[in-house]
């Protein structure tokens, strides 16, 4: 009985580790994710000139707010 038992667990750790070894030579042969384009400097730009005027704005509207006392 228990050589019939260690070849069932020897049997079922052999599928383990050939499903393991298929899953991971599948995994490595998947296309690879293109990487992001690149902003253009007009964008970069244009993004840097939002924040900036974002910015200013803040800034006006905590120097028209009264100083909170501590």
């Amino acid at each position: 009985m228990n050589h019939r038992r260690s070849r069932m667990q020897q049997g079922g750790v052999a599928i383990i580790v050939g499903l393991f070894v298929l899953s991971l030579i599948t995994a490595c042969a998947s296309d690879q994710p293109n990487p992001l384009p690149q902003p253009t400097p007009d964008q970069v730009r244009s993004h840097a000139d939002r924040a900036f005027e974002k910015l200013k704005q803040e800034e006006q509207e905590r120097a028209a707010q009264p100083p909170v006392p501590r």
